[in-house]
């Protein structure tokens, strides 16, 4: 009887001790646990989507794949595999489950390996997103402690939602909704029970059993989860069976990031980072809404892409990319790996091809295994540059022996297929570059935005960040104010020599026309419609140079202007946008609106962080607005934007071209769609000869217009109530007479039109000066 009260102490006491052990350790290991109440405030790293107008995607940015749902935007296959291959008491335990520690070892010791783990979904979630990943007694207890205080703070599906989120499935993908979007291109609410049982599988080894990488591991696993399915009778022996004998195809829904709107895209990245700073823009889920138009970015790209392409082969050819010996042959070919067939005729696929015979009619080339002929006809423009003659200056290329010869590796574009080779043309990338910038001057929403040739060879924005003389573009601005300082299109103005000569610098500047030619007595109309120099500069001259400088600021440039006459002919270097800007006052006639790229800003739950508001202004008169968009749709009628014509419906525009033909420029708008294009070099360099901005830059913008046009009802400008129009003898400026020749219908202000009738008979010298410069451009 005492032995068994001996042994009783004993064992309360050894009880008594082991429970002030399991005190003391609990103790020991909850000293520095972090607080887990931060869980409940979950902000992973997420996605930023970037939405076009439409409502397609235009890019992500992100340093974690990661999109957020909530538990109603899963499957429910999704939710029943992860917990019959993770936790499939999840919703019995309080964040550690026994039962689940002793059935893992067991089936583990049965498998020879380790195929389940004892941690709970709770316990994950704490490891992940609280824990160092050290592998101690230590970290386990703090894991278990912690995520039984979780469970006691968030509800199941609280923390299951967590977990979905957060957990990495392999291949860059974070949470479930990037798992599906990346391995079966489908969100994660469409994910069926193959699907589903496969992305289950991987957390255990995300990258061992990445479908892409070794999809027999993948497809074993499972076949694991579907087996904890049917073995907790989560699933019918026909779901089983079906999920078993699904075929996955495997398809990420890709990444369109930087592919359509590559320049949008960045301008849009830089605008939210100066906003809401990098850290919000690459972590913080934003849902950012623009104004990106995918067929407008398309047909601007394309068009500016075409431009530039036969800008630089009215150039001529610049050489081969190299040239190889008969001994490099072989080499080159080996390392192409082509698919011609994928190419279709005309697309804007180029490949390098290996000259290796050349003859009068053309060069037969190889590239890979293929064999290619590009026949003369397809490289006449291939002259030797001269930048002081035109391409009607030379005649065409007719023998391909002056252009390539055996061993030039050149680039080429398919053309068709013939029995036995390929039809090829050659080409050649462009080094001059140019930007494109489209906006609705009735909301100010930029449709489409191209800041070069190629965003993976420069990620340089013409568009916004360049800053090149508009030239002649700039001249509607000069004759805006002209028409608020006693000036009417039918003023005369003339058009002779001027020679200024500054003390300061002992210099002389003797400013001409483009064609070097003096018209004397010249309409206003006359001089705006053909970009008369001399003209602009006398009435320049007459107004002072101060009030263009208050204009040109009003309508939102924001230049440094020197007190100088040569700033009325485009001396002023300004950015493409910022020009744009300004012809929205034409266009809206009188105010002008600031262009914007982003509408809306939310955060991942719907929060409202921006919203834009428009930027409106008062400019200009709807008179004088109305007037000078009169007379830019001269321009496009008779001018120099005579490709415009093109849309028969109402256009203004005008052109811009710098000395040497440095710089091209046409801006041209109707009521609902105002589009700027600028070409040039990079670094200053002439173009050559003609390459003005009637050549260079309007058939980029023509090409733009057609491809969108048809989604606009024709509209024409709204002329207001003060306006009267006249008829206007084209030579005096006066009221047309019976004899009058040339005559044109002018716009006036009430109580600015002329009274007198015009009595000449005789013709105008202009006309026929007119028609020789639509030759020229």
């Amino acid at each position: 009887m005492k032995k068994i009260k001996i042994l009783i102490i004993i064992l309360v006491i050894l009880i008594l001790m082991g429970l002030g052990g399991l005190v003391g350790i609990y103790f020991w290991a909850q000293r520095d646990l972090p607080n887990f109440k931060k869980i409940t405030d979950y902000n992973p790293p997420l996605v930023t989507t970037v939405y076009t107008k439409n409502g397609n995607i235009l890019g992500y940015f992100y340093k974690e794949k990661r999109f957020l749902v909530s538990l109603k935007e899963i499957s429910p296959w999704v939710i029943k595999s992860f917990l019959a291959a993770e936790d499939s008491n999840f919703y019995e335990h309080e964040g550690i489950d026994l039962l689940g520690i002793i059935r893992a070892a067991i089936k583990n010791l049965q498998a020879g390996t380790i195929v389940q783990g004892g941690s709970t979904i709770t316990q994950q979630i704490i490891k992940s997103l609280l824990l160092t990943p050290e592998r101690s007694y230590k970290r386990k207890l703090k894991e278990i402690i912690l995520a039984y205080r979780l469970e006691k703070y968030l509800n199941k599906d609280e923390i299951l939602t967590i977990y979905l989120n957060q957990i990495y499935l392999g291949h860059g993908a974070y949470g479930i909704e990037a798992a599906a979007r990346t391995y079966f291109g489908k969100h994660a609410k469409e994910l069926n029970l193959a699907e589903a049982a496969l992305i289950a599988g991987l957390p255990k080894a995300p990258s061992k059993y990445n479908p892409y990488n070794n999809f027999e591991a993948a497809k074993k696993r499972q076949h694991y989860v579907l087996g904890r399915l049917l073995e907790l009778k989560w699933i019918s022996p026909q779901d089983y069976k079906e999920a078993l004998d699904y075929p996955l195809i495997l398809k990420s829904s890709g990444d369109p990031s930087w592919q359509q709107g590559a320049y949008y895209l960045e301008e849009v990245r830089r605008w939210l980072i100066n906003k809401f700073g990098e850290d919000k823009v690459y972590m913080g889920g934003l849902v950012v809404q623009t104004c990106a138009d995918l067929e407008h970015l398309n047909a601007a790209e394309n068009a500016l892409k075409e431009g530039l392409i036969a800008s630089t082969k009215r150039r001529g050819f610049r050489g081969p990319l190299k040239t190889l010996t008969p001994l490099e042959y072989e080499n080159f070919l080996q390392a192409q790996v082509l698919q011609p067939e994928l190419f279709l005729p005309n697309s804007s696929e180029w490949i390098e091809v290996l000259v290796t015979k050349v003859e009068p009619q053309g060069a037969w080339v190889r590239f890979g295994k293929y064999k290619g002929f590009i026949p003369v006809k397809y490289m006449s423009w291939a002259r030797t540059p001269d930048l002081k003659k035109a391409p009607e200056d030379v005649p065409k290329v007719k023998d391909a022996t002056q252009v390539l010869k055996p061993g030039d590796v050149v680039l080429a574009s398919f053309k068709g297929k013939e029995k036995d080779y390929w039809l090829l043309a050659l080409e050649q990338e462009p080094e001059v570059e140019g930007a494109l910038f489209s906006v609705d001057p009735r909301s100010g929403e930029v449709l489409a935005l191209v800041g070069g040739y190629s965003f993976n060879r420069s990620q340089f924005n013409r568009a916004t960040q360049a800053k090149r003389q508009p030239g002649s573009a700039f001249k509607p601005i000069v004759y805006s104010v002209a028409m608020d300082n006693g000036f009417t299109p039918a003023s005369i103005v003339l058009d002779a020599p001027i020679v200024y000569e500054d003390s300061n610098t002992n210099s002389t500047w003797k400013p001409e026309n483009f064609e070097g030619i003096f018209y004397g007595p010249t309409l206003l109309r006359t001089a705006l419609v053909n970009s008369r120099n001399l003209v602009t500069i006398r009435i320049a001259q007459q107004l002072g140079i101060k009030k263009i400088i208050e204009r040109a600021k009003v309508l939102g440039i924001e230049e440094e202007f020197p007190q100088d006459l040569s700033i009325s002919l485009g001396s002023v270097p300004v950015t493409l946008t910022e020009l744009c800007r300004a012809y929205t006052a034409f266009a809206r006639l009188g105010t002008y609106i600031d262009p914007y790229l982003v509408k809306e800003v939310k955060t991942s739950w719907g929060e409202v962080l921006y919203e834009h508001q428009p930027l409106i202004k008062e400019a200009l008169s709807p008179d004088t607005a109305y007037i000078i968009t009169y007379l830019l749709q001269e321009v496009v009628k008779s001018g120099t934007g005579f490709r415009a014509k093109v849309l028969k419906r109402p256009v203004a525009g005008k052109t811009g071209t710098t000395n040497n033909e440095q710089d091209a420029w046409f801006i041209g708008f109707s009521p609902y769609l105002l589009t700027g294009v600028y070409v040039g070099f990079d670094q200053l360099r002439p173009m050559g000869k003609y390459e003005t901005g009637s050549r260079a830059a309007s058939p980029i913008w023509v090409n733009y217009r057609l491809a969108v046009e048809n989604n606009y009802p024709v509209q024409d400008f709204p002329k207001p109530s003060n306006i009267v129009m006249l008829k206007i003898d084209g030579k005096t400026g006066k009221l047309a007479g019976p004899k009058s020749d040339p005559v044109y219908i002018l716009p006036f202000k009430k109580g600015t039109e002329p009274k007198e009738i015009s009595s000449t008979n005789t013709p105008s010298e202009s006309t026929s000066k007119e028609n020789i410069l639509k030759n020229i451009f």
